[in-house]
């Protein structure tokens, strides 16, 4: 492990995660819209959303991806005021491969070094568990606010230290 040029490698010799850029909008919209999370009575939730270069530009955005093949494996978006993940997606190829817990792992360090003690998440119902599983402790419910959003939300805390 160690840091290069392309980005900071965590844990597996061939996964980098390193800063989004701009050029970057257009895969992980793709990655967001074609998640099999969402599908069922979650897609309508996705079926329009786009990451955009503004949006990248303007948040602390990382993407993992393959070091070989520049492959994208997933993504967070951090927001630092207030604290919050606002996105994490996991490529359907790359689930159960460790992806999750190292962009996880990543999130809790730039969150540290940003100064911050807890990250809010407002999580998908689907993937509560995992949040729970990386340390996440649930703090109360976030309800619907149709029709942006149908169903209610588990509202959790990542500590970072």
């Amino acid at each position: 492990m160690g840091v290069g040029s392309a980005g900071q490698r965590h844990g597996r010799a061939d996964v980098v995660i390193r800063r989004a850029v701009a050029r970057d909008a257009a895969r992980l919209t793709r990655l967001v819209r074609t998640s099999r999370a969402y599908e069922g009575p979650y897609a309508p939730m996705v079926a329009g959303y786009r990451v955009g270069p503004d949006y990248i530009e303007a948040h602390r955005v990382f993407v993992a991806v393959d070091d070989a093949t520049d492959q994208v494996l997933g993504f967070y978006a951090l927001l630092l005021d207030p604290p919050e993940l606002d996105l994490m997606f996991v490529a359907d190829a790359a689930q159960g491969l460790g992806i999750g817990r190292l962009l996880a792992t990543h999130l809790r360090e730039e969150a540290r070094d940003a100064g911050l003690t807890g990250v809010r998440i407002v999580s998908h119902p689907p993937a509560e568990g995992f949040y729970r599983s990386i340390g996440a402790e649930p703090v109360g419910t976030v309800r619907a606010r149709p029709p942006a959003v149908m169903w209610d939300r588990p509202e959790l805390l990542l500590r970072t230290g």
